[in-house]
């Protein structure tokens, strides 16, 4: 193997390594954020999330074999999973704006185009 090969080899290993230091230092600061809330928020925000899986659950239009996950931090609602059709994911976002005590809802959700 040529010098000009290895050198490659090294820088290819070093760029690796670069990259995945980025990305444990971004993947721990969130992890590290994620879950500590003051002892009122974290009963408050099982009560916002519970509020809105019934108030999803009563919608036809989301019904199975649509999968929604929710979980709530500091009043902001997140949703994740696979629906149908792009509509219900603008619905289920519109629904879970009218559960009290929301503050936000980050609408995560993506169509399962497998379906």
């Amino acid at each position: 193997m040529t010098e000009r090969q290895q050198s490659a080899i090294r820088m290819r290993a070093s760029m690796r390594a670069t990259a995945l230091c980025i990305w444990l230092a971004a993947a721990l600061t969130a992890c590290s954020a994620f879950g500590k809330c003051a002892p009122r928020e974290c009963p408050a925000d099982a009560q916002i999330s519970a509020e809105v899986r019934t108030l999803l659950s009563q919608s036809a239009a989301l019904g199975a074999p649509n999968v929604i996950s929710v979980q709530t931090i500091h009043s902001v609602v997140y949703l994740r999973g696979l629906v149908s059709t792009p509509y219900q994911i603008a619905e289920a976002g519109s629904i879970a704006e009218r559960a009290p005590g929301v503050a936000h809802v980050r609408n995560l959700l993506s169509v399962d185009n497998a379906r």
